[in-house]
């Protein structure tokens, strides 16, 4: 697991303890990364002379303090049409804390406001990829916390500009290898450039042998020598299951159609209207969020597995996203969302052995830090009989206010009460209607299917194998004792503190059932949730006379998939892809390559389960990626593992489906 990087400041300075090596020139950092890296990618020419709508890629080997980061944004927002965008991936394998990082960035005054964008989404990092979108969406910045060989070859992107640093190759020489030459090659964009400080010469020679050419000239300040470069020889093309492909970019209209309004839908039209996209999101309930984004409180949480499934990996990456657009989209107030801490109670065996698992895995404190009964209390500000892990910076978050502040944007047109029936579409002009009862309600150039278990209603998707699970939240009332209560608690249910004087706990899972009715049978299943998890809270709001009170609640159907991973991706023609695949059946491991029968134009969404507060807002990133063909927000296992195609390609490699389908 991925420490925090311990420095030793000297001079007020940063320097890496693990590599004994500075983070930048004594003399003057700023104009060594504006000569090494700005310059010799020669960044000024061309931000400027990057086409309208168009996206730059810079790829970064060591993030450190992100001063080169910010002088490439800097130099971008100087020089780049307004209406283009920056990507700029970074890996790093310590990350400063946000206080090194704070202390660190203070020293350059010139580059304070951007400083401080960055400063605002800098939070807990754990190990995998964080998203952080910058200057209202224009600048995207990726962090992947980990080893730089280990996460460069699951980038999912193609880099324009290299930023070739790290510590000194006499420092650190486990990540200037011929991997990371290689990997840089695959990712490189035909042109790409590269720039560095080193001008070692087993660094030159392994550019070289990975097909860049390779200069040396002048370095920075007392350095001599340092190298630059482009890509001059293509890599052979490595395999690459055609099933997972990226469908060809669209270069129509840049419209789309988004069928659903809660929190799937609200944040994929969100993501691309930054992106300059004319979204209409068409809702069948009269409200949006009106259905599992409903609830009064959703709980921010990470329920993790120390052995790092993709489950727990995109829940990583999506939770730290979420966070980051809470803080930057909705005000931290009781009608909107509480960034409280969550405390996760070891209430079994088995979940205080899960628990075990993740306070040795070596996540920082910052993120989560195990704690016993009596801390655990404290915290709460309630009596409790069990310790667990304590999340600082989750909470709890009021659903339908950020799904209503995610589709308030000038590119977003909103229409309710509107059931689709058909989507039909027009392969001359490359266009989608969607019709209802009364005729058209939308046109645009792309669908995006986020309606939950509705999503499977249409032709094109009823081979999603989605599943509806009946959930049902009550609603106590607050009184004077329960008030105390100041973080969320989870345990096999949850309780949130008090919002507008009632309490949020729940929620069932009852399969099989459809029915929206409030139960009083399922209220008390609540209850004894809470009996068992907080005892003194449950008496604290009446218990056993809870029952005879005016409760609250309300239920709704969630929608998820066999893995329990979202469904998130293009939709393939189910019968064409069966027919491609067919020979998978009989050998999986064949290296196929006839291209995927894509549905022009056709997205999904949805599978969120009792997560979509943390899972649904990064899809909505995944999509704007694949359709501006932008790095993808994941890697690309889990661009793969969430993919809607997986189950009829699972199947096929089981046998399990026939040509006939």
């Amino acid at each position: 697991m991925t420490p925090h990087a311990q420095l030793d400041w000297q001079d007020g300075q940063p320097v890496s303890l693990a590599f004994g090596d500075v983070y930048f020139s004594r003399a003057s950092g700023l104009d060594e990364t504006r000569h090494v890296f700005l310059r010799h990618n020669r960044l000024v020419e061309r931000f400027a002379e990057l086409p309208s709508g168009g996206h730059f890629t810079i790829a970064e080997t060591g993030f450190g303090t992100g001063l080169n980061f910010l002088c490439a944004w800097e130099c971008f927002l100087q020089y780049a049409p307004v209406d283009t965008r920056l990507h700029f991936i970074s890996a790093e394998k310590f990350p400063l804390t946000p206080r090194d990082l704070t202390q660190a960035l203070a020293l350059w005054p010139q580059l304070a406001g951007l400083a401080q964008q960055l400063l605002a989404q800098y939070q807990a990092l754990p190990p995998g990829w964080h998203r952080l979108l910058l200057n209202q969406g224009r600048v995207t910045l990726t962090l992947l916390i980990g080893d730089v060989l280990e996460v460069l070859p699951e980038v999912d992107a193609r880099v324009d500009a290299w930023f070739l640093d790290g510590f000194a190759p006499s420092k650190n020489p486990d990540m200037w290898q011929a991997e990371l030459f290689q990997a840089m090659a695959r990712l490189s964009a035909p042109g790409a450039t590269f720039a560095t400080f080193t001008s070692a010469g087993f660094v030159r020679r392994g550019l070289s042998e990975a097909g860049f050419a390779v200069s040396k000239t002048a370095g920075f300040g007392h350095k001599r020598e340092m190298s630059h470069g482009h890509l001059q020889t293509l890599p052979a093309g490595e395999w690459s299951p055609p099933w997972f492909a990226r469908p060809a970019r669209r270069h129509g209209e840049r419209s789309a159609i988004v069928i659903g309004g809660g929190i799937a839908g609200a944040a994929s039209a969100y993501s691309l209207a930054c992106r300059g996209w004319q979204v209409t999101v068409v809702e069948r309930l009269p409200e949006l969020a009106r259905g599992a984004s409903g609830n009064p409180q959703g709980v921010l949480y990470t329920k993790l597995s120390p052995h790092f499934t993709p489950l727990t990996r995109l829940i990583l990456s999506g939770y730290g996203y979420s966070l980051r657009t809470l803080k930057t989209q909705l005000p931290e107030d009781d009608a909107n969302w509480r960034g409280c801490g969550v405390l996760q109670l070891a209430y079994d065996a088995a979940e205080a052995e899960r628990q075990q698992g993740l306070a040795s895995a070596g996540f920082g404190a910052d993120f989560l830090r195990p704690v016993d009964a009596s801390e655990a209390s404290e915290l709460a500000g309630v009596e409790l009989q069990h310790g667990g892990l304590f999340f600082p910076e989750g909470g709890w978050v009021n659903p339908p206010a950020l799904v209503r502040k995610l589709v308030d944007h000038p590119n977003i047109q909103v229409r309710t009460s509107r059931t689709i029936v058909e989507l039909d579409y027009n392969p001359l002009d490359k266009s989608w209607v969607a019709i209802g009862d009364e005729g058209s309600v939308a046109i645009g150039s792309v669908v995006i299917l986020a309606g939950a278990a509705e999503t499977g209603s249409f032709d094109a998707t009823q081979h999603l194998p989605l599943k509806k699970i009946r959930g049902q939240v009550t609603v106590a009332r607050a009184t004077e004792h329960s008030e105390a209560l100041r973080t969320v608690l989870c345990g096999e249910g949850y309780i949130s503190p008090a919002r507008f004087g009632e309490h949020c706990l729940g929620a069932t899972f009852k399969f099989n059932t459809e029915d929206l009715g409030v139960n009083l049978f399922e209220h008390q299943e609540n209850l004894q949730m809470l009996a068992g998890l907080a005892p003194s809270l449950y008496q604290a709001l009446g218990g056993e006379g809870l029952l005879d009170k005016a409760l609250a609640g309300r239920a709704a159907l969630r929608c998820t998939s066999p893995d329990y991973l979202p469904i998130v991706g293009p939709v393939a023609h189910a019968q064409s892809l069966i027919d491609a695949y067919l020979p998978l059946s009989k050998d999986a491991s064949l290296k196929l390559s006839a291209s995927a029968p894509w549905i022009d134009g056709l997205y999904v969404n949805t599978a969120h389960g009792s997560r979509g507060m943390i899972t649904a807002p990064l899809s909505g990133e995944i999509l704007a990626a694949l359709l501006e063909d932008e790095p993808a927000p994941v890697a690309r296992s889990l661009m793969q593992a969430t993919h809607p195609s997986r189950f009829l390609i699972r199947d096929l490699m089981r046998n399990k489906v026939s040509q006939q389908g």
